[in-house]
Parts: C-alpha cells; structure tokens; sequence
C-alpha cells in the first residue's frame, strides 16, 4: 500500500462566530481557496479545525477579512484523511430530518396563528421557516460554486426581511388598532409542541455533535429557537392573566427583529 499523503491540520480561533449565518460566511470566503480538505466547526468554542495544503496564512488574511476577530492557534502535519461516505450520509439525513420538521412547524404555526390572531405564533412560525432555509441551503449548497452559494443566500435573506417587515407592520397596526384578544390557549399549546420539536431537533443534532457539516452552529439555532417557544408560551400565560393583546405583540416584535437580524446576517454571505 502507498504511504498517505501529508498535510497540514490548522486550528483557527474565531472569536465572534457564533451561528449558522457566519459558519455560512467563513465556508463561502474559504471555498476561493484551493488546497482545503476539510473543515471542522466548534462553535460553542469558538473554533475552526482545518485540514489543509499550502500557507495558512493565507487562509488567515481572508478569514480576517470577514472582521470576526481570527487568530491562528496551532498549525502540524497530519495524514491526509478522507471523510467517509457514510459519515456524510449520516449528516445529511439528521439535517433533512430537522428541515422538515421546521418547515412543517413554519406551516402549523402559520396557520394557527392567523386563526388565532396570535403574532407570537405568526413570528415564531417565521423563525422556523428561517431555519429550514439554513438548513436548505446547507444541504443544496453542497458542491456547489460559490455563485451559486451566494445566489442562494441572497433570496434567503431577502425574502426572511420581506418577511420580517410584513410582521412589523402588522404589529404597529395593531398597537394602534383595537383588535380581538388572542386566543392564548392556542398559543399555549401550538407553542409547546413547538418547543418539543425543538428539543428533538437539538437531540438529533447532539447526537451528530463531532460531524463536520453545521452540526454545531445549528445546535447552537436550534437552542435559541427553544428559548424563543418559551417566550411565546409565557406571552401566552400573560395575555390570560393581563387580559391584554400587549404580550403577545411584544413576543412578536422581537422574534420578528431576530428573523431580521438573521437574515441580515445571511445578506453579509453574498457580498
């Protein structure tokens, strides 16, 4: 048998990396560099693992053009070493399980909270929805040309503001209109399904926690959309106790400014 080929192993700390939309930016700014073989996010840790030929310094000048504060913290030889088939198999079922599973709750949340007149419910649907397209485009973007990345992220993040500005404007029409109460045991309940789903979502991503492909950057979503099903839920309880649409328009409008930044966020990717 042949000897395995040399390479570099590169670790990089990136120090304000910490979601999916600039996982997105590091691995669009790095596909113009010829030589990577493979990436490896941490992001709880704020990290980036590199299998590499050629200078990493090179890789360092591009990276700290993306202004997220990245140093080098150690460079060695390693073997080159392929990822297995089944590995990636194994990635891409755990992400189309979570796609669906979001794109199913961005419809029954949609749905019930335009029933239900509940903007939490219309918000939170709109934060799963701008999931799915993560995922999505995770998984279409795959082996695809830059371009083509940057195509995708650029009808992602124009569509999530469309989106986000709808829902605003919807809340301050309301704010100043009198308006039917909500229905908050709908909220209650649509929203604690969701927070389930949520929670399966994580577990499915946990239990992929050493792959490569956006399992960390997505546990770290999949955790802040659990804390925005509970934000709804307790609107919820709120307007029941207050007798007030006020809670409900509050949740609403600071999901609808994190879809938003979101997908500010996922604009920067296709500049």
């Amino acid at each position: 048998m042949g000897e395995k080929s040399q390479m570099k192993k590169t670790t990089f700390r990136i120090a304000k990396m910490d979601c999916p939309s600039e996982e997105q930016m590091v691995r669009m700014k790095l596909d113009e560099i010829m030589g990577i073989q493979s990436l490896l996010f941490d992001i709880p840790n704020r990290k980036l693992e590199m299998v590499h030929q050629g200078d990493e310094n090179e890789v360092l000048d591009a990276l700290e053009s993306l202004k997220l504060d990245t140093s080098v913290l150690n460079t060695k030889m390693v073997e080159a070493d392929q990822v297995s088939e089944e590995n990636q198999q194994a990635q891409r079922k755990t992400l189309w399980i979570v796609l669906i599973i979001n794109f199913g709750f961005f419809v029954a949340e949609m749905t019930t909270g335009l029933i239900s007149r509940s903007m939490g419910l219309v918000a939170d649907s709109l934060d799963m929805l701008a999931d799915a397209l993560v995922y999505a485009m995770a998984l279409y973007a795959v082996g695809g040309t830059v371009a083509r990345k940057k195509k995708i992220a650029r009808f992602a993040g124009y569509f999530q503001i469309i989106l986000a500005l709808i829902g605003f404007i919807e809340v301050i029409r309301r704010f100043i209109g009198v308006e039917k109460m909500p229905d908050f045991q709908t909220m209650i309940i649509v929203s604690v399904l969701a927070l389930a789903a949520n929670i399966y979502c994580l577990y499915l991503l946990q239990k992929n926690r050493s792959s490569e492909a956006h399992m960390q950057a997505s546990m770290i979503f999949t955790s802040n959309d659990i804390i925005i099903n509970s934000g709804v839920i307790t609107a919820g309880v709120l307007v029941y106790l207050l007798e007030s649409s006020y809670p409900d328009l509050i949740i609403g409008a600071i999901v609808f400014l994190v879809v938003a930044r979101g997908a500010y966020r996922i604009l920067q990717l296709a500049k």
